[in-house]
């Protein structure tokens, strides 16, 4: 049995297992409220760096919960503490039953339906909720922030249904299903097998949580799903645009694209930061390519939008990405509760006020996650134009049709063009914004909702079919190259072919072709194919 503790003092933080304690290997995250970033997050949800809370926060959680304590002994009807949710924000709650209406609040939320989110987005709602919590605005008590630690450094995820959030009010049936682990409820994913929490609690010897008054609501009202989701989202997408790139200067190479309308000189005249950066890339890593050289003197005027404009319509996408990210960066830092705390007196109210406001309503990530759609949804199409003219022999300049070496008795790449073009096109429908879509709940209380949630799922969909994409460009990009023996690309995409040559031979003749297409996308997933 595994289980790890959390000291106060960060110097002695210690992973113990029964009869034997061991420094951690790896330094925990501190997670403090105020610095958490993509790659932390990823660390934590992806690779399993263990997690802290930072001592900074044990003072800020303990007022506001304090402010918690105070309200329950006067006779005030205070929203999210001593009455009803929503529509029945009018109905007073009796001390005694405050446990309860926490209680009740989960199990009545707690109702999403769909694929569950994978363990990833599922620790990365765990950190995030954490770090929103910690900065002592939500009035939840330490134990509380305790157990959400333990679930992550233990491996312990709460099976979260991805759908069934309009994206305000918070994220609430996820973050039910999240809060519903916490007090012994519903079911995890633990040590490789979904199981009943209440059975894992009682093997790591851990009592259920009772939420107490607010603790509930806190848990629940927030953006941690849309963003979490976000999150992997946006590290795909990074890792995609310098792979997009890439490829494209392995298929500008094969395809007899010209190197000159990538100039630095060229690109300063329309300084767009990704525009330039992409222009940049595929500068350098055209040079010293014996395939760009071997056609300097040819009579090609110019070349096609898909090879010419590649700057511009990547470039746009790396931009896009620049500003979704420092929406993000802001969001993962912010408290997104309601009622909010505020604990100390401030220029515009007293020390104890507790404000109803909109911080949970998901407009900036469903703004994003719908712009990052469009910008990844654009890479795709312009990657499977280029894939159109290589296997294209009306426009590949004297590769055989289809890039099969004996073509006719073999069909090639026909088909992968294809599958190219069904996920462009499924792309098209995905990328309409579900951020202009609206429908009130709560019987018209939340009247205006973000449809965040469905944004990032989305957004997520088009990533895996970007990447399917461009793993079928990278086929045929490196299946030229073969075909243009014995010249030389430039260093960079001649290592990349290498990469891809290890795991997939190249088609000599048609063979089952589904699990290359799968081994090139994962290839690009696990940034084996990567410049660099």
């Amino acid at each position: 049995m595994l289980w790890w503790s959390t000291y106060h003092d960060t110097k002695d933080i210690k992973v113990s297992f029964p009869n034997v304690t061991s420094e951690l290997k790896t330094p925990p995250y501190l997670i403090d409220g105020h610095h958490l970033s993509l790659a932390d997050v990823m660390a934590v949800a992806r690779h399993q760096r263990p997690v802290a809370l930072d001592p900074s926060t044990y003072a800020p959680v303990a007022a506001a919960r304090a402010v918690v304590e105070q309200v329950i002994t006067k006779d005030v009807a205070v929203y999210g503490i001593n009455t009803g949710f929503g529509y029945l924000k009018n109905k007073r709650i009796p001390p005694q039953d405050l446990a309860q209406l926490q209680r009740n609040l989960i199990l009545s939320h707690a109702c999403g339906v769909g694929t569950p989110f994978s363990e990833e987005v599922v620790r990365a709602i765990m950190l995030l909720r954490a770090n929103t919590l910690v900065q002592g605005h939500s009035g939840v008590r330490q134990c509380v922030l305790d157990r959400l630690v333990d679930f992550l450094n233990a491996g312990i995820h709460p099976v979260i249904p991805s759908r069934g959030s309009v994206g305000a009010s918070g994220d609430l049936a996820p973050l039910a299903h999240l809060a519903l682990a916490l007090i012994g409820e519903g079911e995890v994913m633990f040590r490789g097998a979904c199981w009943p929490t209440a059975q894992v609690l009682a093997e790591m010897s851990w009592e259920p949580l009772e939420l107490q008054a607010k603790e509930g609501l806190a848990l629940i009202n927030g953006t941690q799903p849309m963003c979490a989701v976000a999150c992997v989202v946006l590290d795909g997408f990074e890792a995609l645009l310098e792979q997009a790139d890439l490829i494209a200067a392995m298929t500008l190479q094969v395809g007899m694209g010209s190197r000159q309308a990538f100039r630095p000189d060229l690109h300063a005249l329309r300084p767009h930061p990704g525009q330039v950066q992409t222009a940049e890339n595929l500068w350098q890593w055209m040079d010293a390519s014996e395939m760009v050289n071997a056609h300097e003197a040819c009579d090609q005027v110019q070349d096609s939008y898909a090879f010419r404009c590649i700057p511009q319509v990547h470039g746009a996408s790396r931009d896009t990405f620049t500003h979704a990210l420092s929406v993000l960066n802001r969001e993962i830092n912010a408290v997104t509760d309601n009622p909010i705390i505020m604990p100390q007196t401030t220029a515009y109210g007293e020390a104890g006020d507790i404000i109803s406001c909109g911080h949970f309503h998901g407009q900036p990530i469903a703004f994003i996650m719908d712009f990052v759609a469009v910008a990844m949804s654009e890479l795709a199409n312009i990657s499977e134009r280029r894939i159109e003219r290589l296997v294209n022999p009306e426009h590949s300049r004297g590769l055989p049709a289809f890039l099969s070496p004996e073509g006719g008795l073999n069909s090639g790449f026909m088909i992968p063009q294809y599958i190219a073009a069904a996920l462009v096109s499924e792309n098209k429908v995905l990328a309409h914004p579900a951020s202009v879509d609206s429908i009130p709940t709560s019987a018209n209380q939340e009247d205006h909702v973000s449809m965040g949630t469905t944004a990032a799922n989305k957004a997520l969909q088009i990533l895996e079919h970007c990447q399917q994409v461009l793993a079928i460009e990278l086929l045929c990009a490196a299946q030229s190259m073969d075909l243009r023996r014995p010249l030389q690309a430039s260093p960079v995409v001649e290592a990349a072919w290498q990469a891809l040559r290890q795991e997939i031979p190249a088609l000599q003749a048609d063979r089952y072709l589904a699990p290359d297409l799968a081994k090139a996308c994962q290839l690009l997933k696990s940034r084996v194919i990567f410049p660099g």
